[in-house]
C-alpha cells in the first residue's frame, strides 16, 4: 500500500520527508503510522504531534492505502 508523508518544521529536510511534498512509503497491510516512522528513518523522540488525513493520530494508528501522514516536532508552546 502507498502512503504519503509530510514533516514539518525541524522534522523536515531530513532526507525522508519534506513540509513542501509530500513523499511516498510503501508500507506493508496492518503497519502502523510507528512503523512509517521507522521505515521514513525519523527520530520518534523528537515528533510531539502526528496526523493522519488531517486528524490527531497515535503512533499505534493502522495505515490504509493513500493516507497521508503528517509530523511534528514540539514548536512554540507545545
Amino acid at each position: 500500500m502507498k502512503v504519503n508523508l509530510k514533516c514539518f518544521s525541524s522534522l523536515a529536510g531530513t532526507g525522508c520527508c519534506d513540509h513542501k511534498t509530500e513523499t511516498t512509503y510503501n508500507v506493508n497491510k496492518g503497519e502502523t503510522v510507528d512503523d512509517l516512522i521507522q521505515q521514513a528513518g525519523v527520530d520518534r523522540s523528537k515528533i510531539k504531534i502526528a496526523f493522519a488525513n488531517h486528524r490527531n493520530a497515535g503512533f499505534d494508528t493502522v495505515l490504509a492505502e493513500g493516507d497521508r501522514v503528517g509530523l511534528s516536532p514540539a514548536a512554540g508552546g507545545m
